[in-house]
Order: C-alpha cells, then structure tokens, then sequence
C-alpha cells in the first residue's frame, strides 16, 4: 500500500466527497476517482459507501482509518525531521495569524525576515482557524489561545491592548448607560470575546447593529459612524478617521503566543522569525524560555 494512495484515503475520508478531496489535494476528480479505485481493488474491499451527497465509510474502511492516521503521522514525522536536520527551508514558509494581526501588526516583522532571507517566500495564512502544525498546515502560528498540542514549542510574545474607538467627530457615550448609542461587536457563534462582554457592560443601554469575525471591518464601519468598537490598539490607532473613547477603564487585553512543532525549531528562517517577532513586538524578558 502506497503513501500517496492512504493520503488520497484520508482526504475523502475527512471531506465526505470526492471533489472536496480533489480540491483539498490540487488533483483532479478522475485522478482522485482511479487511486480510490485501486487502492479498494488492492485491498479487496470497498472503502467508501457512495450517495447522493459524498461518500460515507464503510466497516472496512472504519477498520482502516486509525492504522492510515498512524501512517500519515509517521509519514509527516519523517518530512518535519528531513527538514529540520536541514536546518534550512526553501520556498515558502507558512505563517498563520488572525487577519487584523496579519495586517497591523506583523508587517515589520514580514519586512524584516525578508530582508534577512531574501529567498524565503513568507505565505502568511490570515484566518481565525486553529491550524494542526504537526501536519504542516502551518509553520509557525501566532493566536490567542496557548498551545497544548504534543510537541509543540510555545513562547509568549505580548500582551494586546484594546481600546473603545468612535468616529472622530462623533459625541462620547456615557458610562453606565450608552442609550443612543450603536455597538459593532465581534461574532460569538464560535469564540467567545471578552471585550464584547466589557463594552455591553460598559454600556448596557447602548444596541448592537452589526456584528462580524473582522476587526479591519468594524474597524472601517466605525469610521464612517455606523457605531462604536472595542479594536485592538495598533488597528485602531492605525485606522484614519476613528478616535479613542475614555470611560475610565480599559477593555481587558489579550495575551499572544507563538508556537512551531518542535521538529522545525532548528530551522534558520523560522529561528530568524521568532527572534524578529521577539525584537520588535515582544514584551518578554528577552530571555524568557520557550516552552513545549
């Protein structure tokens, strides 16, 4: 049984279709459609169940797909650690970030890596998504939330303020009421904000009219008066027309980590990136030690 014949397996497994995994994968539906074919008539069995809507597992493929996980997860194991006895990288390197921290903040530590590695392409990855760096969806990944995932290197990087910003010729809201005031608010379908909670405590009175996942968004209908938001400092403060609001207390900051599978940590271009990060947004002790 082939690795590149499981990878296939696995792909339609997680996405329920044949196109999914096509997409997934960059190969064709056919090219998709025959390796499937092959690897049943190998193993003498069908491995997937075919419907309207996809495909769905059959017993023999539930009976397989732990022992294809292992063996991807050997196959990836071999890949990171080629890689990072190498201890270069060409081509790109993956940088996951949240999109308004790509974008206000990351740009000098971008540019300076560039400059270092002129050959390195950065792909910077702007979503919300927690990517499975043991599986090189990502490089390295800056977030919110502290890793604790099985061999992953962590190091903290700073503490974000938030701020409560209104349009600049826009009245101040008051303390403890907020009536007549309109909110834009992050999306809690699926993470939890602490600065949404803040500002409607803040100001009870005032009403919501618009939520999303994008702080560059509400960031730019603030500006043209739709209502007021909590934005983190550097895009609010970076946004032309938006003003800071005192209500005498300050939104709750969010920490910021850093992490990479421990296979890749020797590699120069990411140890360049880590250190640049480090130097110009960090508010550590320089010699603060990573963690795994």
């Amino acid at each position: 049984m082939e690795w590149s014949d499981v990878r296939i397996f696995l792909a339609i497994a997680r996405s329920g279709s044949l196109g999914s995994a096509a997409r997934a994968l960059q190969l064709s539906h056919p090219t998709v459609g025959r390796r499937l074919r092959a690897l049943e008539e190998e193993i003498g069995q069908m491995l997937f169940q075919r419907h309207s809507e996809g495909v769905v597992l059959t017993n023999a493929g539930e009976a397989i797909l732990r022992l294809a996980e292992e063996m991807e997860s050997n196959a990836l194991a071999i890949q990171r650690r080629l890689i990072g006895a190498s201890a270069e990288i060409d081509g790109e390197l993956r940088i996951s970030a949240a999109g308004w921290f790509a974008s206000y903040v990351l740009p000098p530590v971008l540019h300076d890596l560039s400059q270092q590695y002129p050959r390195i392409v950065p792909k910077l990855i702007a979503s919300h998504r927690i990517f499975d760096l043991s599986r090189r969806e990502a490089d390295i990944a800056f977030r919110v939330i502290p890793f604790d995932e099985p061999d992953i290197v962590q190091r903290y990087l700073m503490r974000m303020a938030y701020g409560l910003y209104t349009r600049s010729d826009a009245p101040d809201p008051r303390k403890g009421d907020g009536d007549g005031s309109n909110l834009l608010l992050m999306d809690t379908s699926e993470y939890t904000y602490p600065d949404v909670v803040w500002v409607q405590d803040m100001l009870p009175r005032a009403r919501p009219v618009f939520s999303s996942n994008s702080r560059g968004l509400q960031a730019r209908l603030c500006a043209r008066g739709l209502g007021l938001a909590v934005l983190p400092r550097p895009v609010g403060d970076q946004t032309v027309g938006l003003r800071l609001v005192d209500l005498g207390e300050n939104p709750p900051s969010r920490d910021f980590w850093m992490g990479y599978h421990r296979d890749l940590r020797q590699i120069k271009p990411l140890r360049a990136l880590v250190d640049i990060a480090v130097r110009l947004l960090g508010d550590a002790e320089p010699s603060e030690p990573e963690q795994i």
